[in-house]
């Protein structure tokens, strides 16, 4: 319930538009600059499971990793995953965006941004909390996926493969 309405609220009181958009190509290129923003989160995860694992006071460096090392590790994974499904959808969201919609594009990256870093926080808190965090992520991605997938098949299926 609280991604659609942080969506909505960002979307009406944040004081920004997208630049006109009126080609594919110009689209794609506006959605592969936001997504550049998404991978903040997954630099920083390897950032610091890297420095984890040079301060590990483990004897054998590849040998079994303590829970400081996995946590980090567990999440760039799931990060890079995630990211790879949602840059994939975002750049066919863009697609079938009208133009005063694309506001959504740079919204959804930071959405996607703040949802990571908050699954990695409560990630590291215990793995009970992680769930908000996991959802935050995900359901915003399941709804991009629906709607590119009801836009594909419903609204233009004649374009399809065009």
């Amino acid at each position: 319930l609280l991604c659609p309405c942080f969506i909505y609220g960002a979307y009406v009181f944040l004081p920004f538009d997208a630049p006109l958009l009126p080609t594919v190509s110009a689209r794609l290129v506006y959605t592969l600059r936001c997504a550049a923003f998404a991978t903040f989160p997954i630099v920083l995860g390897m950032i610091v499971s890297g420095i984890s694992r040079l301060c590990s006071s483990a004897l054998e460096p590849f040998g079994e990793l303590q829970r400081e090392v996995e946590i980090h590790r567990t999440y760039v994974s799931q990060s890079v995953h995630l990211f790879i499904l949602y840059f994939f959808n975002m750049a066919v969201l863009a697609t079938y965006l009208p133009q005063e919609v694309l506001k959504l594009i740079p919204l959804l990256t930071g959405l996607f941004a703040i949802s990571r870093l908050i699954y990695w926080l409560s990630y590291a808190i215990g793995r009970s909390f992680r769930a908000f965090g996991f959802s935050m992520t995900f359901l915003p991605l399941l709804a991009m996926l629906l709607w590119n997938l009801y836009s594909m098949f419903v609204v233009e299926p004649e374009n399809l493969l065009a």
